[in-house]
């Protein structure tokens, strides 16, 4: 006769619940082990098989992994810094204040989103310049090549538009100068203007504009893209290999 605590665990494997996370048996055979892959996101994010030269650091530099990684160091350093913040033209400036002087590690979290924010823009230039001299952009990963020169953009724009948001006299200064190179656009640098700083000269609305922007448009569009750029890195045939 079984004892309780084995009878409670074949009780709980027959369950819904159990068989809604575990759809497959232990993956001892070669059908259970591909559907197990197949059936999880987060397995089937990465390749059961990989190609040496995808291995080899001279070649990729890993300079894709580390533009991700730094992506995932300033979502949570972002989150942790949202807390701490007022999107307002009198509360800003001092907010950044007290995370140097008053929040604990608030100076440390502030410096790990700075240079996690000028890491990602190096690494994904980097990223670019590797992809563009070893021929990867080329068919089949010409669409690819497109949704990472979108990332490009994006980077520089989720990076552009957190410079503003301590609202200190070189953020000011510094963002008034895309605001003019904004509405030095022909015939529509007015309504360009207009619609990225809402209004004709910066003050609380490009701030909370940038602020949205920045937390919530931008890095929403980010993580859809990337996720299309790391299927059509499965689909393609995984990385390209040397020429």
């Amino acid at each position: 006769m079984l004892d309780l605590p084995t009878q409670a665990w074949d009780w709980l494997r027959r369950t819904y619940v159990w068989r809604s996370f575990f759809r497959h048996g232990y993956p001892d055979s070669r059908k259970n082990q591909s559907l197990t892959v197949f059936t999880n996101v987060f397995l089937h994010l990465h390749p059961v098989k990989v190609r040496r030269h995808a291995l080899a650091i001279p070649y990729t530099w890993c300079m894709g992994g580390l533009s991700f990684f730094l992506f995932l160091v300033l979502t949570l350093t972002g989150t942790l810094l949202m807390f701490y913040y007022h999107p307002t033209t009198d509360l800003a400036y001092s907010d950044i204040k007290d995370l140097e002087t008053v929040v604990v590690f608030g100076q440390l979290l502030r410096n790990m989103h700075r240079w996690a924010a000028h890491g990602m823009v190096i690494t994904v230039f980097l990223h670019m310049a590797r992809v563009f001299y070893t021929g990867s952009y080329k068919p089949p990963r010409e669409f690819n090549w497109v949704v990472g020169v979108l990332l490009f953009f994006l980077t520089i724009m989720l990076s552009y538009t957190g410079y503003l948001l301590p609202w200190d006299q070189l953020a000011f200064w510094a963002v008034t100068v895309g605001y003019n190179i904004a509405a030095a656009t022909p015939f529509i640098g007015n309504e360009v203007s207009y619609l990225l700083f809402g209004g004709y000269e910066l003050g609380p609305n490009a701030l909370l504009r940038f602020y949205v922007l920045h937390v919530v448009g931008l890095p929403v569009l980010t993580g859809f893209l990337m996720a299309i750029h790391f299927w059509r890195i499965r689909k393609d045939g995984g990385i390209s290999g040397p020429l």
